[in-house]
């Protein structure tokens, strides 16, 4: 018999912010179903005689009380334990991630892993994109300076991020070739994406959420004034919207490819109908966030869809 407990392998529990945390909003719906919460970083991910265990804690999440985070206690505990396990730590996607998407590959036959750990390692946020290019703005991938100039000479603005970054981070807006920037950008990064700038940003991003292959509901994030990032992170300000027919079919599409590869849960972004190509399977954010604009708890549809 296996036991009611869901492992959360991500950042440190009293970091995570409860009023908008993902995490946290699919711990405390399961939690209802009276399933334990074992909570545990990737440092603390190890094989020992042929088991993979993790050393952790026990947590309580409840938002009814001032400390909304409660650790109950601390264990070692063999992960096959567990009914189900959700990857939730933030990228950077570098060889800690990519190892301990390796440790969990030797279980995910035992516990039902969300996102798949072979699936993530394959599907990388940025670069999978390229199945979807003409769905975007004119996007190169790159670490070649000439190439760089001659895209931003065509484009007059551009888009500097790194390919394993998240969250609006280290992103550049240019208007001229900055060859002192780039080349500091590119040895930090190695390759890096160069996307056309688009101005209809100033009217907020959307961000659909995919559960199991469908479409399961969306937001819009507006960047706050003289910004051109929209994650709520950045000071983005959240707001309902409804997907145009074009965005759907796009959404539809690549909904039916994520679930071929084998990932459940994902977050893909519209600027102006065009796909920005992020496609956020590592840890995708925004449900508590869609849960508080509108009522609607994906968190519910995420484990009825996983048969919790």
């Amino acid at each position: 018999m296996i036991n009611k407990i869901v492992a959360i392998q991500g950042d440190p529990p009293l970091n995570l912010n409860p009023l908008t945390d993902t995490s946290i909003f699919l711990a405390n719906e399961i939690q209802k179903k009276k399933y334990k919460i074992f909570y545990y970083e990737p440092k603390n991910l190890s094989i020992v005689n042929f088991k993979v265990i993790a050393s952790g804690f026990f947590v309580k999440f409840d938002y009814t009380k001032k400390k909304k985070v409660e650790i109950l206690k601390k264990v070692k505990l063999d992960l096959t334990k567990c009914k189900f396990l959700l990857i939730r730590q933030n990228p950077p996607f570098n060889l800690e991630y990519i190892s301990s998407t390796y440790i969990l590959d030797a279980i995910k036959d035992k516990v039902k892993i969300i996102n798949n750990p072979t699936s993530i390692r394959n599907v990388s946020e940025k670069l999978y994109s390229l199945n979807y290019l003409k769905f975007m703005p004119n996007t190169i991938f790159t670490q070649n300076l000439e190439e760089i100039k001659k895209f931003i000479k065509i484009h007059n603005k551009v888009i500097l991020k790194p390919i394993h970054g998240y969250g609006g981070n280290e992103i550049h807006l240019l208007s001229k070739f900055n060859l002192k920037l780039i080349k500091g950008f590119i040895k930090k990064h190695n390759f890096i994406v160069c996307q056309k700038f688009l101005p209809g940003i100033s009217k907020g991003d959307k961000r659909v959420f995919i559960i199991n292959g469908k479409i399961a509901g969306a937001i819009s994030r507006i960047p706050k004034k003289n910004s051109f990032l929209s994650n709520l992170s950045k000071g983005g300000k959240a707001i309902n919207i409804d997907l145009t027919i074009k965005e759907k079919r796009i959404s539809k599409k690549i909904a039916k490819d994520l679930k071929k590869e084998n990932i459940f849960f994902s977050g893909i972004d519209f600027i102006d109908q065009k796909l920005n190509g992020d496609i956020n399977v590592t840890s995708p954010t925004g449900l508590k966030t869609l849960y508080d604009l509108s009522n609607i708890n994906l968190a519910k549809t995420f484990w009825k869809e996983l048969k919790a």
